[in-house]
């Protein structure tokens, strides 16, 4: 089996969510990778580099500079009459771009996998993760998104594929881009920390979550994140949000601070090595999914933990 995997980038970098499509790709077959892009020969010798990577397609057209998925998507529908599979990050960009291919090859999406069971057999979670179903395709073509934090990432060294340059790429004329209006911080990406604490709505203000959150944060070197809560109130920007609508993360320590610990939170960092919770509430379901738990004051227990560090 041949599969294509859509590498996100910037066109300069690869981003991390790649690798751990490329693991689960390598488990059905042979790997291809696609970077479609603007000036992103860097990122096709990056890719090339992968370990379990043979070939890597470069599509390099001003059309795909900003991955919109009306011009991206007709290119990979193209490429699938020679591949058996296409595996995208379940990302924002893998989401928008994955029922566009499946669309155009009409078949069934198989959304959010956390593992190949199968040539053509893989689980993905259900009502929010408290189930995971077993699905198996009958369709002729896969188009498939993988849960990054399910998967392990391939080595970024190793590697020795080989890259080949595709054209076929052109404006749909049915968007356009206009901005883009990309934070930066010196943390790291939620999605890529080993360390994350998240402050919930217990906090009461943004002002309570900066004078609270950010300085155990930054003893730890950690990123930052929220529950859907504590972004609805405005406390903090929606790209903190963990959980069913924001990110999907499973960093090596994930510290709940004030976070009760509802269904679609839980269902974005349960995966998380471990977990620690502080919550006045002794009843507040996060306790039951964390390894160490601490019933107490938020606003005391963590300016005491942070000066200890």
């Amino acid at each position: 089996m041949k599969t294509l995997v859509w590498v996100e980038h910037d066109n300069a970098v690869m981003k991390d969510a790649t690798l751990a499509v490329v693991t689960a790709a390598s488990q059905l077959g042979e790997v291809h990778a696609l970077v479609a892009g603007k000036g992103c020969a860097a990122v096709a010798d990056q890719v090339a580099k992968v370990a379990g990577v043979s070939t890597v397609h470069l599509a390099d057209d001003a059309a795909l500079e900003n991955a919109l998925a009306e011009n991206v998507a007709p290119l990979i529908a193209d490429l699938m009459g020679h591949h058996d599979a296409f595996l995208a990050p379940a990302t924002t960009t893998g989401k928008n771009i994955a029922p566009r291919v499946a669309a155009l090859l009409d078949v069934m999406q198989i959304s959010d996998i956390l593992s190949v069971e199968g040539p053509k057999t893989f689980t993905r979670p259900i009502y929010a993760g408290n189930a995971i179903a077993t699905v198996e395709s009958s369709d002729a073509k896969l188009v498939i998104t993988v849960r990054g934090t399910a998967f392990d990432k391939a080595a970024t060294e190793g590697g020795s594929g080989k890259v080949e340059s595709i054209g076929g790429a052109s404006d749909a004329g049915l968007s356009s881009f206009v901005s883009a209006e990309i934070a930066k911080s010196e943390r790291p990406e939620l999605t890529s920390a080993k360390i994350i604490v998240s402050g919930g709505r217990a906090l009461g203000s943004g002002e309570k979550f900066e004078e609270v959150i950010t300085p155990l944060a930054d003893k730890l070197g950690a990123g930052i994140g929220a529950s859907r809560a504590a972004v609805d109130a405005g406390y903090v920007p929606n790209d903190y949000q963990v959980g069913q609508t924001g990110k999907i993360v499973a960093p090596e320590v994930y510290i709940a601070v004030g976070i009760s610990g509802a269904i679609q939170h839980l269902a974005g960092m349960k995966d998380s090595k471990t977990i620690v919770a502080i919550n006045k509430d002794e009843d507040a379901p996060i306790f039951q999914v964390a390894d160490i738990g601490l019933v107490a004051d938020l606003f005391t227990a963590v300016p005491e933990l942070t000066s200890k560090l």
